[in-house]
């Protein structure tokens, strides 16, 4: 199985993947992306540890080049990335820096390693809904995001939205409905 979760902030995207991959066959890993920047990443960060109790899961911290999958993760085990919106900051604002077409890169490794898993969940956020206009670094990161998003949802089964608790399901060619009537 492969899921693509997306939905705003706060809306129990990480808490969904957790359920599901913990559901799935096989070790199960969480790969962190996140590069905590204040005291609410920091509270994120424990909050979804705080979920991820119990489920069995082997946290590997992973913020840049998420395709080089440490060597110890067993490939038929069910992982959890979380998120591709952290990914994409992390590799396009690294360093101080700006990398206008970081979304390439992140795309790639992201294809890669949804190729070489057996089971995996990309969590990502959805950042499109308002209308607000922003400065053209925000915009490409924006629209970068739009594509790493595409690209995770079409190489997965299933295409997922959490909005406020509840979840809808866009695509699902790989079972998910199934093992969700499980885990709820």
């Amino acid at each position: 199985m492969k899921a693509f979760i997306s939905g705003g902030c706060k809306n129990g995207k990480s808490y969904l993947a957790a359920r599901l991959v913990s559901a799935l066959d096989g070790p199960h890993y969480y790969i962190a992306t996140m590069i905590p920047s204040d005291d609410e990443d920091d509270e994120r960060i424990i909050r979804h540890r705080r979920e991820r109790e119990g489920l069995g899961f082997v946290t590997v911290e992973l913020p840049r080049d998420i395709d080089r999958l440490p060597a110890n993760c067993d490939p038929d085990g069910s992982f959890l990335l979380d998120s591709a919106t952290a990914l994409l900051a992390n590799e396009m604002f690294s360093g101080g820096g700006y990398d206008a077409d970081a979304r390439v890169k992140v795309c790639r490794d992201v294809l890669a390693l949804i190729g070489k898993v057996r089971n995996i969940v990309v969590v990502s956020d959805n950042i499109y809904s308002d209308a607000f206009i922003y400065d053209e670094m925000t915009e490409n990161y924006r629209r970068s995001l739009g594509c790493v998003d595409r690209a995770a949802a079409g190489a997965c089964d299933a295409v997922i939205e959490a909005t406020f608790g509840g979840v809808m399901i866009h695509r699902d060619t790989g079972g998910f409905a199934g093992i969700y009537e499980k885990i709820i």
